[in-house]
């Protein structure tokens, strides 16, 4: 069969993506300390230099607990972006400094993805960043970029645990230390580690009742000299005690109940039980390859353009096992929790939905899903947290997994009886931030690629050539595509 082939698709989406809209030696993606930092440095090297980063973040963001577990404690002025704007800088006085070192800075700007040439992404002229503001969403081109966008909350579930009121302590710290803008007066910490007690102390500096702390564990974690600050400002530490239930009223959180019966009044409980390096730029950008921890850095190996600094890039050695307290706590929490205690808030996965492996609710469940259960799941092989995100669409929401990505891995592993760094986390794609499509899609295309709109979006005739599309050759192509012979 002839077929009049006229060698390479006009329609190829190579070279159809429009360049840049401009070009740095240098981007550092996070402005905290880290990046800071290495945007002086890189200036003062004669690099051009860009440092974004998302803050302020909207109070719409926040509200979905982006990038950090905000929890609905946010007052009112979140939402006055240019109040917001003069907190950061009065907050991060070295931000001037990077600008007078020559730094390009781009606050309240997200870096959705990172992409860089190779099999899937030919159509780019160069490497690239996508940015996002409020208005629109564009790529910048970069030599070298750096990552310094820090860590994020590690969530964990109780009843009642999707209540406004339940927060990090990542975020926490930047309602109080950059924002000053926490709506909550009276709060219980989860923890006692170093991150718990610090949280405790900060929160007593900004007025704040703290009603207590409670550890799963039978003794405290942290450091002793800042225990002692915490029993010296008369709080008591509850230890050996989870969760058990939770009370809420029209505000969220209102008293919670500790496994001993004790209940404690409080509107806020700040979940301190660790923090996520957050790599999901990373991620993205690798996919499903092995991320390297080694020097320092979530980076595969031969990726010299690339570069993890500070929290993002691995969370600081002291000798203290996180896996292991943090699976207690996980444990201790299947231990209380009902199987309708939610697991993914977005989703309204329950628990009972994640360990029988089925759909939320507002999906239909036929027999054959209904007789699906994590055991029978695992007679295929080690439990895979995108395949249960795919079959229960836990971590599919609006957060991003942000919530529950984490939780999930350590649940799986505790019910599949597997050690937790066998179970991988599920993997982040890009955009990693939830951005409208009206802010994401590019309106002004090229016309090498408004040209081929049919051919990419017209599912009978996308592998039909351009020139053939409406001539004698256009039912072969149909026929070879349906007969399997692209396949």
């Amino acid at each position: 069969m002839d077929l009049n082939f006229t060698g390479t698709d006009v329609c190829a989406v190579n070279g159809t993506r429009s360049a840049p809209e401009a070009k740095y030696d240098l981007v550092v993606i996070g402005a905290g300390p880290s990046g800071i930092a290495a945007a002086i440095e890189g200036a003062a090297s004669g690099a051009s230099v860009l440092l974004v980063d998302e803050n302020p973040v909207s109070g719409a963001l926040m509200g979905n607990d982006t990038p950090l577990y905000f929890g609905g404690r946010m007052t009112a002025a979140t939402q006055n972006s240019d109040r917001m704007l003069e907190a950061i800088f009065m907050s991060m006085p070295d931000l001037e400094k990077a600008m007078e070192a020559g730094v390009e800075l781009l606050l309240g700007t997200t870096a959705w993805g990172v992409y860089r040439n190779g099999p899937g992404v030919q159509s780019l002229p160069e490497q690239v960043v996508g940015l996002a503001d409020a208005e629109r969403s564009w790529l910048v081109g970069f030599d070298r970029i750096v990552l310094a966008t820090g860590a994020r909350d590690l969530a964990i579930a109780f009843p009642g645990w999707n209540q406004p009121g339940v927060m990090g302590a990542a975020a926490l710290q930047m309602l109080l230390s950059r924002y000053g803008a926490f709506s909550g007066r009276r709060i219980v910490v989860l923890g006692s580690h170093d991150l718990a007690l610090e949280t405790a102390l900060l929160a007593l500096e900004h007025g704040l009742e703290v009603a207590g702390l409670v550890e799963v564990r039978d003794t405290a974690q942290g450091d002793a000299t800042l225990l002692g600050k915490i029993m010296s400002a008369g709080i008591p530490v509850h230890y050996g005690q989870s969760i058990k239930s939770s009370k809420g009223g029209l505000d969220g959180i209102e008293s919670i109940t500790l496994t001993d019966g004790t209940d404690i009044a409080c509107d806020t409980v700040c979940v301190a039980i660790g923090l996520i390096p957050s790599i999901e730029l990373v991620d993205a950008m690798h996919g499903p390859r092995a991320l390297n921890a080694a020097r320092g850095g979530y980076i595969p190996a031969g990726e010299p353009n690339v570069t993890t600094v500070g929290l993002c890039a691995g969370l600081p050695d002291t000798g203290f096992d996180h896996v292991a307290y943090r699976m207690d706590w996980v444990r201790a929490a299947l231990r209380v929790n009902a199987p309708d205690t939610i697991i993914c808030q977005c989703e309204e996965v329950t628990l009972a939905d994640l360990i029988g492996i089925q759909p939320p609710n507002y999906l239909p469940r036929p027999a054959a899903l209904q007789a699906r259960s994590l055991d029978t799941l695992l007679n295929d092989g080690p439990a895979n947290p995108d395949q249960i995100k795919r079959l229960t669409r836990s971590g599919m929401g609006v957060c991003q997994g942000r919530r529950c990505r984490d939780q999930v891995a350590m649940m799986l592993a505790i019910e599949s009886d597997k050690p937790f760094g066998t179970i991988p986390l599920a993997t982040h794609r890009a955009p990693v931030r939830p951005l409208p499509l009206k802010i994401l899609a590019e309106w002004d295309e090229p016309a090498a690629m408004d040209a081929a709109w049919d051919v990419w979006f017209g599912i009978p005739t996308q592998w039909v050539p351009v020139e053939d599309i409406g001539t004698e050759y256009q039912d072969a192509h149909r026929e070879m595509l349906y007969t399997g012979m692209y396949k």
